[in-house]
């Protein structure tokens, strides 16, 4: 089926965003320009101003309003420990589930050479500057764990330790609910490595 050019565009816009294909792309374009009128104009007002609106805070990376973020601003966070990650969306994950009250450094990505990405499209001329200007007691290193996230943990370790900052990363293994007979090599290796110790040891002579 041949549709119009303004249609095209639309569901080839929407096939840009992550995990959308062909067919999901169609049936959002047409919802939205048959049912719902009044959402896709909601829609594009939203996406405009947040476009014009939106920046990288220029402490952490993340996305705010003003130039520094909620979390920067605040007073009831702990100064003294940093977590790094990849994105924005994995500041939320934290905020929601860990129980963290640090500051945090947001990458946007990984070290990918072959794309063209390396330190300097993740800002880590401005990781390295807090490095060295805060007084952090813990780099908490929460990227991926992916190729290209350990190679970039690696990375960040490294500038850490030569700034006098003690570096940790978060453990990866078995998932809460899950049995070991499903559980894939790789991430059976990070559990036994991130394994630690229970109660006291007893010997029995």
């Amino acid at each position: 089926m041949v549709y119009p050019p303004a249609l095209e565009r639309l569901v080839g816009a929407l096939r840009g965003l992550p995990g959308v294909g062909q067919k999901s792309a169609q049936r959002m374009a047409f919802a939205l320009l048959s049912r719902r009128r009044e959402a896709a104009e909601e829609l594009s007002a939203a996406l405009t101003h947040a476009l014009g609106a939106v920046r990288r805070c220029q402490r952490c990376r993340l996305y705010c309003e003003g130039e520094l973020c909620e979390v920067c601003r605040s007073s009831r966070r702990d100064t003294r420990q940093l977590c790094v990650v990849e994105s924005d969306a994995d500041v939320a994950a934290i905020e929601q589930g860990a129980h963290y009250q640090g500051l945090y450094f947001v990458l946007g990505g990984h070290l990918s050479p072959l794309d063209g990405i390396g330190p300097e499209a993740l800002g880590l001329p401005l990781y390295a500057q807090r490095l060295r200007e805060e007084e952090l007691d813990e780099v908490i290193l929460a990227t991926n764990p992916t190729v290209e996230g350990e190679a970039t943990a690696q990375y960040l370790a490294e500038l850490a330790e030569s700034a006098g900052v003690a570096v940790s990363r978060i453990a990866h293994g078995v998932p809460v609910g899950g049995e070991l007979e499903y559980v894939d090599g790789s991430t059976l290796a990070h559990a036994f490595d991130g394994r630690r110790r229970l109660g006291a040891a007893r010997r029995t002579d």
